[in-house]
């Protein structure tokens, strides 16, 4: 494998759930980029995620990951070369940090990670290795959540909400900590999130969605210089505001 994370590739993607789901979409992931999906709940952002590792199924299209097919081969086996990160972290309550972390590995018949690198990874001390996880702060599990989606060597991280649950100091913290892996590690990073300022200040390209299609693609520099058309203004438009006020409130 490249020291890069793959190039993942959405070739004609549809699926539909009832009023909402994914339209229709065409778009190119660069190899070790670090991409963020943002868009209105509904607008189809965690249901095209969950279709790259084949959580759900697409009515059409084809999703490739460096040229070859998800669709190929049994969907498990997918998995185990793709980390997914998720709000609800999902650790198992009756082992410890260090067997969540290499549940994954064993399950795939892998050789078993360095536990405590791992958690060096993630800036947790190596005693936390035999904690269970109800002993940790929130914060704490997130960051268990992540080492466990590295556990495997994936160079390809889908993120669903990561961070949505954690208080904004925690999110902030664990958000540059993740940042920094994605460049350390040469990882392609896709993830999902409401927050526009979290997708500005991480990812390389933000991808906005809406009634399941992508509406606006630009850098974060071109989102905030209102190239990304009325959607991605719109929500640009809310921390922008925010930040105004906050300012206000100074003087």
């Amino acid at each position: 494998m490249d020291a890069r994370g793959p190039e993942v590739r959405f070739e004609g993607v549809a699926r539909s759930f009832g009023g909402g789901g994914v339209a229709g979409v065409d778009c190119t992931i660069a190899a070790g980029s670090f991409v963020a999906l943002v868009g209105t709940s509904g607008a189809g952002k965690s249901t095209l995620l969950r279709m790259v590792n084949r959580l759900v199924e697409p009515d059409r299209g084809r999703i490739l990951i460096d040229g070859r097919d998800v669709a190929e081969g049994p969907a498990p086996l997918l998995r185990r070369h793709i980390g997914y990160v998720f709000q609800s972290v999902g650790l198992m309550p009756h082992m410890t940090v260090a067997e969540n972390i290499a549940l994954v590995p064993r399950i795939a018949g892998l050789p078993a990670p360095d536990g405590a690198a791992l958690l060096e990874m993630v800036e947790l001390p190596p005693e936390y290795a035999g904690r269970a996880p109800a002993a940790l702060s929130g914060g704490e599990r997130q960051r268990v959540g992540v080492a466990r989606a590295l556990a495997t060597g994936a160079k390809l991280m889908l993120l669903d909400e990561p961070f949505g649950a954690l208080d904004p100091v925690t999110r902030d913290g664990i958000g540059r900590r993740y940042r920094e892996l994605h460049a350390r590690l040469g990882l392609t990073s896709l993830m999902v999130t409401h927050d526009m300022a979290e997708a500005l200040l991480l990812a390389d390209r933000i991808l906005v969605m809406a009634k399941g299609r992508i509406v606006g693609d630009a850098t974060p520099a071109g989102m905030l210089a209102g190239k990304a058309g009325a959607e991605a203004d719109a929500m640009i438009a809310v921390p922008a505001s925010q930040a105004a006020r906050i300012e206000a409130l100074r003087r």
